[in-house]
């Protein structure tokens, strides 16, 4: 009998959607040690395999763009716009091409986080589907479309498509979602990351009183102006290499060649925006978090208050971090009481929602 076959689509809009899939397959994979994975994504396989642990054959392309941005915090609408009206043109067209793709493939079951056009292909293929996500580009979509004259037909081809999924896995924490009528509410998806705080200050030669802070927004670019931040002594930034920030008081991620999940648990506080794999993973690791504000982004109102619910937090206005005013929010968000830690086992809820699919006893 051949290996149950699991297609997995992954938006390469950030890193947050493989922060979702990853613990999902790797707990699938421990379920079903003969699953056949492959795994469609336009993120680079090297950071697909730093979060997926289990082999998968990798489809090097993406079927959604999410939404085209300036930087991490802010949309480019029009760009969107443009987009969205650009891959709705010939948009039955589309389906067919991705329908006959899946057909050859021939997958048992079809995961999608979170793009459409993967589960209109699939009803069209006659394969079941099932989406997951905190968000769904259709709600989003209205949210900022939804007054064009142009919007209500894609709105509703995009509604359509995440309708035909045998069901919506709705991360908690995670948006409403009223437009979509088969949600199961699962539990958070995070990964627990190994706790090396002291290798790592032994390796970085930390001073006793000196923080690490983690500066990471996500897989979108924003460069912060750290050069130009007041450097009183006591904090270590944790900056990506692609900011070509080399001073005394930084250290790049990439060379200390830590999983992130492990850095995550290790430092004294995470910098970031309002995403869902920072926060919960930070949450879930007991790490403080100080954030900015994205740009009228809908999603981030639920993950805040799921934040501030079981974190310790503190949000930070842009004009302070564009001029470094940080370390006073930094101390105040120390002495926050630490809450109980949220236990992500939605990985687990995940697991049992698909393997009945995975083992061909779906209704």
């Amino acid at each position: 009998m051949p290996a149950t076959h699991l297609f997995v689509d992954v938006s390469a809009h950030g890193f947050g959607h493989l922060a979702q899939v990853g613990p999902v397959l790797n707990a699938l994979g421990a379920r079903l040690p003969s699953l056949r994975i492959t795994l469609r994504s336009g993120l680079p396989k090297a950071t697909l395999q730093a979060r997926v642990a289990v082999p998968f054959t990798h489809i090097a392309d993406r079927s959604d763009f999410g939404y085209v941005m300036h930087d991490a915090v802010k949309i480019n609408r029009l760009a969107t716009a443009s987009a969205y009206r650009q891959q709705h043109a010939d948009w039955e067209d589309r389906v067919d091409r991705e329908a006959r793709l899946l057909a050859e493939l021939q997958p048992d079951l079809l995961l999608s986080d979170v793009a459409y056009l993967p589960l209109a292909g699939a009803a069209l293929a006659g394969i079941p589907s099932v989406a997951m996500c905190s968000l769904n580009w259709a709600e989003l979509f209205a949210h900022f479309y939804g007054g064009e004259s142009w919007a209500p037909a894609i709105h509703a081809q995009m509604l359509a498509a995440y309708r035909s999924a045998a069901f919506f896995l709705r991360l908690t924490p995670g948006m409403a979602m009223a437009n979509l009528p088969r949600l199961r509410h699962i539990a958070p998806v995070a990964a627990l990351g190994k706790n090396c705080r002291q290798a790592l200050r032994t390796r970085l030669r930390c001073a006793p009183e000196e923080r690490l802070v983690l500066i990471a927004f996500g897989g979108v670019a924003r460069k912060l102006p750290i050069a130009d931040w007041p450097a009183p002594p006591g904090t270590r930034w944790l900056v990506p290499k692609a900011w070509q920030c080399v001073q005394a008081n930084t250290v790049t991620i990439e060379s200390l060649e830590i999983p992130i999940a492990d850095l995550m648990a290790s430092v004294d506080a995470v910098l970031t925006k309002p995403g869902y794999g920072t926060f919960t993973e930070a949450t879930c690791n007991g790490t403080p978090v100080l954030f900015q504000r994205r740009q009228d982004w809908p999603e981030q109102d639920c993950l805040i208050d799921w934040l501030r619910a079981n974190a310790r937090c503190a949000e930070i206005e842009e004009s302070d971090l564009l001029v470094g005013r940080v370390h006073e929010v930094l101390e105040s968000l120390w002495q926050q009481h630490a809450p109980p830690l949220p236990r992500p086992n939605g990985a687990e809820d995940a697991v049992a929602a698909l393997l009945p699919w995975l083992l061909h006893k779906a209704p």
